[in-house]
Parts: structure tokens; C-alpha cells; sequence
């Protein structure tokens, strides 16, 4: 499988996927309840709540699926029965790439369960477990062993390496530990925000190797670094923006403050930030306040209220009608849909409310 570095044409874009293209229009409409909310030729998105991890479904227009991290293992299989609800609901019969960011149990534990419910066809990672912990070993082998079992293709990314998703161009910024050393399209102008955060210290855990992308659909890009640590986020964007502008943020580490350093979330101006965090695992009110200030956004989206956020005061948490999940609820997900005309609407599932962005 070829996984061609920055700069060479996106393969596949515009290419019929072979699972699941005539459902996903059908599914995702019918999910939506509204045509106003997601059109023929959209990039639909689900954030999954998988309670503190990450899970989330990416499908294009023609029907290929790419999902990033499966959540948690146990749980009596929870995080694998919503991650499959939403392939229903995408129309989908498999996932034809699982994206693992890292070997935590909170984003590569779901994999053998996930694989029991709906077949995978190829795995990217970033190589070889770095952490040797015992519960890291634990997950890292059961993911191996589902590999083996299941005979699915891996394919082991580099920090440069453009993904080979038809009808997204998906970039690697991030990965093994080390970040691209050339400038994407709309990068390279001197950050002045990294003169105003501290040198962080170096992170020696999974964390700091996540595989972390830009993920482009009709001009609109997407920013998803994982769980990559502040130490990490420096050499991407200091002393030099290497990425440029994005539009949708994905929030590093569920909105834990060893990651989203103010020299990222200011100079980066996404216009929305989506927090998958849990009500207790991550949201902490140091990254909070970092969005809150974020120049250019116009929204943050929760996953859950944070309760650490509750605790410091009203106005920590982002407003309810933005939060899947407030106190006492879990199981509902945010959608993302990107139309070909590169304006992008989210909907909050528990509530039904959509608010749309033109561009901008």
C-alpha cells in the first residue's frame, strides 16, 4: 500500500469506495433528520462518546470510512457498540481504515472487541509501542494478536506521509515522536505566540508519538494531533507555524493540559474546537480558559460537561447547547458534516440543534 510524503498528489481523491457508498448518503440523511443539515457530497463525521477516549468516524461522499481510535476496551463492549452503531448509521458494512493515534487502552483498547462487529480492512499506526509499560504491553499485544487473527493490513506512518483515503487528503504531522520538517501550504510564518509559553518538558510516554493529521475535504481542513504532548506541539509550530490556519480542531489529549498550549490553539485560529472528552477525564480548566481566549473561535463543542470545570465555576464549561452530554448523560455524539462548497455545519445529537458555518 503506497503512503506517499507531503506533496505528492493525493492518491485516490474522487475514487469509488467499494463498501458501503449508496448507504452512507441514505444513513447519514436519515441520522441527520434534515437536509438542511447534511447533502449529497458531504464529508459526514461522527464524534463517538466513547467516555474519555476517542473514537471518531470519518465517512466521504463515495462511501469510504475512516475511523480514528476504537476507545476503551471492556466496558461489556460499549465503545465497540456505538462505534458500529454509527457505521450503521453511515450505511457502512466495514471500515476500510482505522487510524490508531497511540497504544493507550483509551484509543487502541476497543480494537479486537470493534473487530468482532464490523471487519476492518487496513490499520495505520505509528510503529512500535514506545511506553513498555505492563498495561500498555497488555493492549499493544491484543492488538497485534487482532491483526494476526484477522489478517488486516498494517501500515506503519511516518511524520511527512500523505494517507492513501480516497476522497480525503489526509497528511501525517506527527508520528514515533518526531513532527514534519517542511511547511504545509499556508505554513511557515514565524508563530508570535511561542515567546509566550513556557518551554514545556520533555514527554517520555505514548502520548508525545502519537500519529497526528491534517485531514482536507473541500478546502476545509481538520486538525487531529492524537493526544501529542506541549513539547511536541512546540517543534510543529515554534519558532515557525509549520501548518498554517485550520478550521476544525479536534482537541488534543480530550482537553487535558499536557497538551493545547496556547503557542498551538492561537496561532492555528480554528473557528470551531471539538473536546472528546469525559466528565471526569480531561476538560481541564487550564485548556478551557485557553479556548475560551482562542483568537477566531467562534465555538467549542463538548462531548461531555466537565466536571473539573463545573467545580471552578459557571462559565468554565462551553454552553450547554454545545455539550453532547451534561451531567448524568453519556451515549450521545456530535456530527460534523463538511459540504462540498466547504461550509460545514455540527449538530449536537441530544438535542437536535444545528449551527452552521459559511465560509469564511
Amino acid at each position: 500500500m503506497f503512503v506517499g510524503a507531503v506533496g505528492a498528489q493525493a492518491p485516490g481523491a474522487g475514487a469509488k469506495a467499494s463498501h458501503g457508498a449508496q448507504g452512507v448518503k441514505r444513513g447519514a440523511a436519515a441520522k441527520a433528520g434534515t437536509g438542511a443539515f447534511a447533502r449529497d457530497g458531504d464529508l459526514h463525521v461522527w464524534f463517538v462518546d466513547v467516555e474519555g477516549g476517542q473514537a471518531t468516524l470519518f465517512v466521504s461522499p463515495e462511501g469510504t470510512s475512516l475511523l480514528i481510535d476504537t476507545g476503551w476496551e471492556d466496558h461489556n463492549g460499549r465503545d465497540a457498540d456505538r462505534i458500529a452503531a454509527a457505521a450503521r448509521a453511515a450505511g457502512l458494512r466495514r471500515i476500510d481504515f482505522v487510524l490508531i493515534t497511540h497504544y493507550h487502552e483509551d484509543h487502541v483498547g476497543g480494537v479486537p472487541q470493534l473487530a468482532q462487529r464490523i471487519p476492518v480492512g487496513t490499520y495505520f499506526d505509528h510503529g512500535n509501542l514506545y511506553e513498555r509499560v505492563d498495561i500498555n504491553q497488555q493492549i499493544f499485544s491484543a492488538y497485534l494478536q487482532e491483526l494476526e487473527r484477522s489478517h488486516a493490513r498494517r501500515v506503519s506512518v511516518k511524520a511527512g506521509d500523505r494517507l492513501p483515503v480516497p476522497g480525503l487528503d489526509v497528511v501525517a504531522l506527527s508520528s514515533d515522536g518526531a513532527v514534519i520538517n517542511r511547511d504545509l501550504p499556508g505554513g511557515g510564518a514565524i508563530n508570535r505566540y511561542c515567546a509566550q509559553e513556557p518551554i514545556p518538558r520533555e514527554d517520555r510516554t505514548e502520548n508525545g508519538h502519537s500519529l497526528g493529521v491534517m485531514i482536507t475535504f473541500a478546502g476545509t481542513r481538520i486538525l487531529d494531533l492524537g493526544d501529542l504532548t506541549k513539547d511536541r506541539e512546540r517543534n510543529l509550530m515554534c519558532p515557525a507555524n509549520r501548518i498554517g490556519g485550520v478550521d476544525i480542531d479536534v482537541v488534543s489529549h480530550h482537553g487535558w493540559e499536557q497538551s493545547s498550549s496556547a503557542a498551538l490553539v492561537n496561532a492555528i485560529q480554528a473557528r470551531v474546537a471539538i473536546m472528546d472528552n469525559g466528565a471526569t477525564k480531561g476538560g481541564s480548566v487550564p485548556v478551557l480558559d485557553v479556548y475560551r481566549k482562542a483568537p477566531g473561535l467562534e465555538t467549542l463543542w463538548q462531548l461531555h460537561t466537565s466536571e473539573e470545570g463545573l467545580k471552578a465555576g459557571p462559565k468554565e464549561n462551553t454552553a450547554e447547547a454545545f455539550i453532547a452530554n451534561p451531567p448524568g448523560v453519556d451515549g450521545n455524539m456530535l456530527e460534523l458534516v463538511v459540504h462540498s462548497d466547504g461550509t460545514f455545519a455540527v449538530k449536537n445529537d441530544r438535542t437536535g440543534m444545528v449551527k452552521a458555518y459559511g465560509r469564511k
